[in-house]
Formats: structure tokens, C-alpha cells, sequence
């Protein structure tokens, strides 16, 4: 064999062998890129488990999770809604048994007709509040003729008859008439994101819910409308403005009692998270009147057509307490653009997570992002051993 025959012969050996090792690389960085693709996924039926030695208690992944459909069935159950919470029944009292009773700080207007010496005026230097009986520390008032009187814990008419009684032993037939002239005893607390957070006295007219917030000047732009915390006797209770002025429901319009606290949250406490294949995966702040699927994709730039799987909308939910699983899972196939109009009508609620999936073509392509630089880090070796070899 002359030597110009044998070195072609040996070049051709060598392409072999590179080519060889250049297709095996390829090989195992695909097996192995089809693991690590850069970000994760979800499937409708998900395979992946929690480590068991992490938490014996640890259920699998799988059996926490339920899925299901947001198509024109789901949205007329109105599955998409959140169901406004019952209303504890504790705090349900009836107006009609309401009455106002009187305590420390109080004052009273007393008003015995046809004896003015035992009633002193209010006059153009004095208020009523200044010219009437308060009621002391103890829960007593004075009065002329009738002495000291126990008037805490009482209503008006409670005290009229009392008052009437001891003074019908000096006066024939007394006409007395009792009003509470200042409310100073019993308050309720409104906080939160109100015009003007402050203290605001309970008086005998019944005050529920939306009066409180109307003293306080209204709700801000910045607030839930939808999460207003009462907290009463140690108790957090959760209740809607939402349900009371657009659904006109009435159980939420609580009557409150004395030591109410009634903070309405911030809109920033409500958000969403929106990730995956969409233009810029964020997290939102709930709009006062909620938000749909649609406007979280919208407002993070809609999911990319060539790099997301429009079959794979995810909205992943903490399922209601009481519930069997853990996790709910509604799934869209925007596929069809007509399957958007769903997606408006599917309402959020908040510290959902929607995941928009990658498409196979965009995973691919992540793994050839991975095996390139390899590729061509072998072939430029071999090159340069060809060239060393030359």
C-alpha cells in the first residue's frame, strides 16, 4: 500500500471514530436531557411523588390532586366561583330584639313634666350631654327625691319605670320620660383600609356592617372588598362587602355588638401567581371586583404560541377544608381561541397559581440547547486533532 493510500485510509478511520463518539454523546445527552429540561410541567395525570423517607405521613402527589375541566358544563355549576362562606351563627341577631343598654360613661336626659326643678335644661352655654346624669364607674346617677339608682345593664324604658315608681311616693302621678343624651359606653373598631379608621360608639340604633364602614368614610381603592375580618370575643369571622352590595346578600350584613373590630384587608393581601410559558411570569394583586383567568394571562403578556402548549392551562387551587384531596387542578384547552371566552369566565380566587405548560417542540429544543455546546465542543476536538495529526 503506497504511503498516500494509507494516510487517506487512516483519515477515513478517524472521521469514523469521531462521528462515532460525536453520535454516542448526542445519545446519552438526549436520555439524559429528557430529565433535566430546564423548568418543570404538569400533566393531567401527574406521575411525580414525594420522597417517602422525606414524611411517612406524606401522601403521593397524585392522590392529593384532583382535576378537572373548565368547559361550558363546569362554568354553569359555577365551579369557578368562589361559594361566599356561610355566615357563623353566632353572629346572626335579630334587629327586631335589639335594644340598647345603658353603661358607664353614658349620660342621661331625665324629663319629669310640670316640675322643672327636677329637670335641668339644656340652654345656649350647655349641651345635653354636659346638662344631663352621668352615669358613673360604679353604674350609678343621682337624682332628687329618688337618690342613688343602679342603672347599669338597663334599658331607657327599664329606667323611666324605676325613676316613676320611687318619685310616685313624693309627687302625685309623675310623667317621666329618660333618653340617653351621650353614647360613650359601648364602641366597635374599625381599621384597615377605610377613609377614616377610628372608634365609633354604638348607640339604640342598630349598627350592622355597611353602617360601620359608612362612619368610617367608605371603603379605599386599595381595599378587599371581598375579605372584611370581624373579630368578636377572640374570634376572627370572615364577611363579604361584595356579597352584600352585588349579590344583595344579607347574612353578611352582620349586626355588630359592643367590642366589634372590624378590619377591612388590603387588596394587596390577595394575589395570584401566574407562571410558566407566558410573556413575563409574575405574581397579581386581585382586582376589587375579582379576576378572571383571561386578564391574569393578559396581564402577563398571554402564553406564546410557539413556546406553550395552549392544551395545558393550568389553575392549581388549596382545596375547601373537609375535603378528601388537597389540591384542585382546572385545566383549559385554549387550542380553539373560542376556549378564551371561558377563560373570562372563569374566576380566580386569591393565591391561585396558573401554569401555562411548555409545548414538546419548546422542551426539545431545550434539549438541544444542552447538547450543542457538547456537540460542538467534540467536534471542534476532533478538528484539531486532525490538524495536530496533519
Amino acid at each position: 500500500m503506497d504511503p498516500a493510500h494509507k494516510l487517506v485510509t487512516e483519515h477515513m478511520h478517524l472521521s469514523i471514530l469521531n462521528l462515532s463518539k460525536t453520535l454516542l454523546a448526542i445519545f446519552l445527552l438526549a436520555i439524559a436531557g429528557c430529565t433535566v429540561v430546564p423548568g418543570s410541567y404538569h400533566t393531567a395525570t401527574p406521575g411525580w411523588f414525594i420522597d417517602q423517607d422525606e414524611d411517612v405521613n406524606a401522601k403521593p402527589l397524585p392522590d392529593v390532586i384532583k382535576v378537572h375541566s373548565i368547559n361550558t358544563a363546569i362554568l354553569d355549576q359555577n365551579s369557578g366561583f368562589k361559594a361566599p362562606k356561610e355566615v357563623a351563627e353566632g353572629l346572626v341577631i335579630d334587629a327586631k330584639k335589639y335594644d340598647y343598654t345603658v353603661g358607664p360613661g353614658d349620660v342621661l336626659q331625665i324629663t319629669v313634666w310640670d316640675h322643672p326643678e327636677l329637670t335641668i335644661p339644656a340652654g345656649s352655654q350647655r349641651s345635653s350631654s354636659e346638662s344631663g346624669n352621668l352615669i358613673h364607674s360604679d353604674g350609678t346617677i343621682f337624682y332628687p327625691y329618688v337618690g342613688i339608682v343602679h342603672v347599669d345593664g338597663l334599658q331607657v324604658t327599664q329606667i323611666r319605670d324605676l325613676i316613676t315608681e320611687r318619685l310616685g311616693k313624693y309627687i302625685e302621678a309623675p310623667q317621666v320620660d329618660v333618653s340617653v343624651a351621650a353614647f360613650r359606653n359601648k364602641r366597635i373598631y374599625v381599621t384597615g383600609e377605610v377613609d377614616e379608621p377610628g372608634v365609633y360608639p354604638i348607640t339604640n340604633v342598630p349598627m350592622r356592617l355597611v353602617d360601620a364602614i359608612g362612619e368610617a368614610g367608605g371603603i379605599l381603592k386599595t381595599a378587599d372588598w371581598s375579605r372584611v375580618i370581624l373579630t368578636r370575643e377572640g374570634k376572627d369571622y370572615e364577611l363579604s362587602l361584595r356579597e352584600v352590595y352585588q349579590r344583595g346578600n344579607k347574612a353578611h350584613n352582620v349586626l355588630l355588638r359592643p367590642g366589634d373590630v372590624v378590619n377591612v384587608s388590603p387588596v394587596t393581601d390577595a394575589k395570584v401567581f401566574v407562571l410558566g410559558e407566558v410573556g413575563k411570569p409574575s405574581s397579581l394583586e386581585m382586582k376589587r371586583n375579582g379576576l378572571t383567568l383571561a386578564e391574569a394571562l393578559a396581564e402577563n403578556g398571554g402564553f406564546d404560541q410557539r413556546q406553550s402548549d395552549a392544551s395545558g392551562v393550568f389553575v392549581f387551587r388549596k382545596a375547601s377544608p373537609g375535603e378528601e384531596h388537597g389540591i384542585d387542578v382546572y385545566q383549559l384547552n385554549a387550542k380553539d381561541a373560542a376556549a378564551l371566552v371561558l377563560a373570562d369566565s372563569f374566576h380566580l380566587q386569591q393565591r391561585d397559581i396558573v401554569y401555562v405548560t411548555a409545548a414538546p417542540l419548546a422542551k426539545w429544543n431545550r434539549v438541544l440547547s444542552l447538547i450543542l455546546p457538547s456537540v460542538s465542543a467534540l467536534f471542534l476536538g476532533s478538528k484539531t486533532e486532525e490538524a495536530l495529526r496533519e
